[in-house]
């Protein structure tokens, strides 16, 4: 580098808009621009973006609470809902139904984690299911909604929230906020990338009017395509559909006069899964499929067959193949949403990824002098990010007894990456969730999804035995109480909403 160089950042152009680059701008002119940043947005109005994912994490409140967004005025302008969790029916067995809660399961305290006393207790009486000890899935199957409590103490305090957007609506969001913040947005269509010709770095990107947009940092938000990190520099891509076969998607939304839920639904069908996101103004649905059992024809009649009232735009068609960019960082380039990679949206891990994409570019915001170091820790970063989503994602195709079609049969036998095969042994043998610090999905996700999958234990913690059957059993059963009764004093969803942070209707 030469000393007389400046080695700071300067300049950012991210290519692509929709959700991934107007969260990237967002964040860029909140927490990088004011420190002498200049961020430009290329994007192309002729160049749709993908606009299936409608469902998040409870990650997502932190990223918005960083960027200052009220969320009352949030969910209005996305014309979002509450969401406590995701209910998962017929993946183990038809008929089956458990909810991934974002929460904890039992009260606080404790000496060993609260399945080892379900566990214990379920083989001496009828307690019932593991979901009637989660508050958040109490209220949830219950259609009920209240913030959770700031004291640790209460089990009020036992859960957490995300949301159930229209991620087009929230796009727009960001960009009326990124633009105040100083952002420039370009309209244009990229025909041609201009790189160094000693480092191989992006130099400078050409429209096809003509403009030729030079910038120290690009970030990749082009979606599926991965322009830059993959048509130009030749990221690689790590293919995982021998695991997560799912390669389309038929996205519909529709009318719905029914209360919305404070949950996201995936119900399991032949060839695929299909989900419905309750919104304040539609319902969003979606039939995920792999292609080799079932055509595009077929599975948009499934999917049109099961909707709850008139469609409201006509089906959108999308591709994709799961997996991960070998390097979502080379050079002068990142990568952020699609274009880095895309695991199927089961377990609504799309925004989180490009959340954590996102946050960990800012952690390691570079200079010319550290650029290559940032750009290694980065990558390790989200390989681990990636790896741990797909063997979550995996363990509910895996952990299935379905012998009803080719898809099930498939699934239910293939070969398990070895980071995803010893951890179901560890808990059908003694009940332990492996554990890890780095990584989305820790301990009461896990449980969910292998009990609410028939994973069970065959033998709990011995210091469950410290209780002995007859008190353990009583004080579960009032747990069971005291948890149906706190869930049923909660306000419906729709109550509360239409007093806090209802969209308004007329000016739609």
């Amino acid at each position: 580098m030469d000393p007389t160089q400046d080695p700071r950042i300067r300049t950012v152009v991210i290519v692509g808009g929709g959700t991934a680059g107007w969260m990237t701008a967002a964040a860029l002119a909140r927490l990088v621009a004011p420190g002498g940043v200049k961020v430009t947005l290329v994007e192309s109005a002729e160049i749709g973006t993908v606009g299936v994912g409608e469902s998040t994490l409870p990650h997502i409140r932190a990223f918005n609470e960083r960027l200052g967004i009220d969320e009352a005025e949030f969910m209005k302008a996305t014309r979002a809902t509450f969401k406590l969790g995701i209910q998962f029916n017929d993946w183990a067995r038809l008929g089956d139904s458990y909810i991934h809660p974002f929460g904890d399961y039992g009260a606080p305290g404790g000496e060993v984690p609260f399945h080892h006393y379900w566990l214990k207790g379920s083989r001496t009486a009828d307690i019932g299911p593991i979901d009637d000890y989660s508050l958040p899935v109490v209220a949830a199957r219950e259609g009920r909604y209240a913030p959770p409590s700031d004291d640790a103490r209460s089990l009020m305090s036992t859960y957490g929230y995300a949301y159930q957007l229209d991620a087009s609506l929230y796009a727009r969001f960001l960009r009326t906020r990124a633009e105040a913040g100083g952002v420039t947005r370009i309209e244009g269509r990229i025909v041609d990338v201009t790189q160094d010709g000693t480092s191989g770095d992006i130099r400078s990107v050409t429209l096809d009017r003509g403009d030729v947009i030079e910038a120290d940092l690009f970030i990749d938000c082009s979606g599926f395509r991965g322009l830059l990190v993959e048509q130009t520099l030749k990221s690689g891509y790590q293919d995982w559909s021998h695991w997560l076969p799912c390669d389309r998607a038929v996205a519909m939304p529709c009318a719905s006069d029914q209360p919305t839920v404070p949950y996201t639904r995936a119900t399991a069908l032949e060839a695929g899964w299909q989900f419905r996101i309750p919104l304040q103004h539609r319902v969003g649905n979606g039939y995920v499929y792999c292609s080799s059992f079932v055509d595009q024809d077929a599975a948009t009649d499934r999917l049109i067959g099961r909707l709850e009232g008139e469609p409201l735009k006509e089906p959108n068609h999308i591709r994709f193949q799961a997996g991960r960019r070998t390097r979502n960082w080379v050079g002068n380039c990142v990568s952020v949403g699609l274009s880095g990679g895309f695991i199927e949206p089961l377990e609504s891990t799309s925004i989180y990824l490009i959340q954590i994409a996102i946050t960990k570019l800012i952690e390691l915001w570079p200079d010319r002098r550290s650029a290559a170091t940032d750009a290694e820790e980065f990558n390790r970063q989200m390989d681990l990010e990636f790896e741990r989503i797909r063997d979550f994602i995996i363990l509910h195709y895996a952990a299935t007894e379905r012998t009803d079609s080719p898809l099930w049969n498939h699934v239910r036998t293939m070969t398990l990456p070895d980071s995803l095969a010893g951890k179901i042994e560890l808990f059908r043998e003694r009940g332990v969730v492996q554990e890890y610090r780095e990584g989305l999905f820790l301990h009461p996700s896990w449980i969910a999804v292998y009990l609410g999958q028939r994973v069970v234990p065959r033998r709990y913690h011995p210091l469950a035995d410290h209780r002995a059957d007859k008190d353990l059993v009583a004080a579960l059963l009032r747990l069971r109480g005291t948890i149906a009764q706190a869930a049923g004093r909660l306000p419906t969803q729709d109550a509360y909403i239409a007093r806090h942070c209802a969209y308004d209707r007329s000016a739609a």
